[in-house]
């Protein structure tokens, strides 16, 4: 009789090979150029390898659905403008499909192949009320009611608030914080994020509810995800305890939700309006796989949280914290 672990492991390695051979290679080819991926060495690379054909089916899907918005257009020289662009968005497309791939797989290197399936005990996690009373905060990331933050930076103006709500995901009792940027006195962005800390101290993210606006109308959700629904799982927003080269998921659903994260330093030093910190600081590197390209270096202070966030590539200052007070006023 085959044990648990070993049919697992044949499902995955089935699941992989049947994406290799049957639609990787042709879809990419079709989509207009991209290799075929690498054979999957775990349930976290065979995932990556299950989006990155996903990836390619959408570009197939994309260019036939504009192709068909082209050639409703009467005006010929219009039309022939439509499908030039259509073509050129559809041979570009795959290049973005292997960024993300990468982007995936090079996180499965550093966390490991194991499937993502964290174990959620409500009993292992603490009331909100409490933090900052009765049980101490995460000092890097202190969700304390009653707590704001201002960052600037980009034009942008983003106020953080941990509120007195609270809302239960998965049987967790979440503290509500809410996150709004706005430019030039208008709302760009609105997000409700569910936060909860367990027994030993690590901060998890449980789902967020994010829009963004524009003249005052939702333009855009993406990202918004809530652990329990539709294949969605929380990821730690913060550890207990960092150490450098740990590396882990802080929210998990694919092609929506998979900001990670790798602690860089426990011993970094950054200054800002609000606060400094030299020496104290953890510095991690975040990353969205659905955005690649967009790779930021995060500077949490002790007793504070995040003060300020960079461009990993140029070190340019992306937010910065210019107010803040923890706890009620």
């Amino acid at each position: 009789m085959q044990s648990e672990s070993s049919k697992e492991k044949m499902g995955w390695q089935t699941g992989a090979f049947i994406c290799a051979l049957l639609c990787t290679a042709p879809m990419l080819a079709f989509a207009g150029g991209g290799s075929p991926a690498p054979a999957a060495e775990g349930p976290c690379s065979a995932a990556a390898q299950s989006v990155r054909v996903a990836c390619g089916f959408d570009i197939k899907d994309e260019y036939f659905v504009q192709l068909g918005k082209c050639l409703n257009l009467t005006d010929s020289d219009q039309r022939e403008r439509c499908i030039a662009l259509a073509t050129a968005q559809r041979n570009a497309a795959p290049e973005e499909c292997d960024a993300q791939f990468e982007a995936r797989d090079d996180f499965c290197d550093d966390a490991g192949q194991a499937a993502y399936d964290p174990v959620i005990d409500p009993a292992q996690f603490v009331d909100p009320a409490d933090i900052g009373g009765s049980v101490a905060p995460n000092p890097y990331f202190p969700i304390v009611r009653g707590s704001h933050w201002v960052f600037t930076g980009g034009g942008e103006f983003n106020t953080v608030d941990v509120m007195s709500e609270t809302r239960e995901i998965a049987g967790v009792t979440c503290a509500v914080i809410h996150d709004q940027v706005k430019v030039d006195g208008e709302v760009t962005e609105d997000t409700q994020d569910f936060f909860a800390q367990d027994l030993a101290g690590n901060v998890w993210y449980f789902g967020e509810a994010t829009a963004e606006y524009e003249d005052g109308l939702i333009t855009n959700i993406d990202g918004s995800f809530l652990s329990g629904r539709d294949g969605a799982k929380p990821g730690i927003a913060f550890e207990a305890v960092s150490h450098v080269g740990d590396a882990y998921r802080q929210e998990f659903l694919l092609t929506e939700a998979e900001d990670v994260a790798r602690v860089l330093s426990t011993t970094a030093s950054a200054s800002v309006p609000a606060a400094s910190c030299n020496g104290t600081c953890v510095q991690t590197q975040e990353v969205n796989a659905n955005e690649p390209s967009s790779i930021e270096d995060k500077y949490y202070a002790p007793g504070i949280g995040v003060i300020l966030e960079t461009d990993a590539q140029t070190g340019e200052h992306l937010s910065q914290l210019v107010s803040y007070h923890i706890g009620a006023p």
